[in-house]
């Protein structure tokens, strides 16, 4: 089975909030094509990841409809947030791993 994965507005919000601490932090031309890079890299595993095996990433708050992927990228990574429902697998936040859990 292939389930179908959306980003919500505010997954979409946090993509383009982690895209501007790269920037921000960019010190050379690298730096900069590394922020391009790591938002491809993280809808990349959430599409691939996500459309074939939901079920199997760790349960995430109290819920078991919601699940937690961690992205592993450069030094750290990011961890993003699901929800299940049905065939539909909705990305609902995005963080680095090093931020505290907000939601």
């Amino acid at each position: 089975m292939s389930f179908d994965v959306r980003f919500s507005d505010a997954a979409a919000d946090d993509l383009v909030r982690l895209h501007g601490h790269r920037l921000a932090r960019a010190d050379t031309a690298e730096d900069l094509q590394l922020a391009d890079k790591a938002v491809d890299e993280i809808e990349i595993a959430c599409k691939a990841q996500w459309a074939r095996t939901p079920c199997l990433y760790r349960k995430a708050v109290d819920s078991p409809a919601r699940r937690e992927i961690v992205i592993p990228f450069g030094g750290a990574g990011y961890v993003a947030l699901v929800e299940m429902a049905g065939a539909t697998v909705m990305v609902l936040a995005v963080r680095r791993q090093r931020e505290q859990d907000s939601r």
